[in-house]
């Protein structure tokens, strides 16, 4: 997986991609638009009151709009 930007992707797009990672249940890399860095899982993707969330396994739950970009973790197997 290559770094998916959410500035490139556009949102609906990018919202695609964390739920994707929601049912494969791999760590991503996250990058927020603050510098700060992270590795999770993506556990869901919620919607509150027209806000949307990507709700983490270790880290508390980000609005999507902070976060810059996501890359895949560990490699991929085949």
């Amino acid at each position: 997986m290559t770094r998916m930007c959410q500035d490139e992707l556009g949102r609906c797009d990018f919202l695609d991609v964390l739920e994707e990672a929601v049912l494969r249940h791999r760590p991503v890399a996250v990058e927020l638009r603050s510098g700060e860095t992270f590795i999770d899982r993506v556990v869901d993707v919620v919607t509150e009151q027209g806000d949307d969330f990507a709700v983490f396994r270790s880290h508390d739950r980000v609005p999507v709009g902070e976060v810059l970009a996501v890359t895949r973790a560990e490699p991929s197997t085949p």
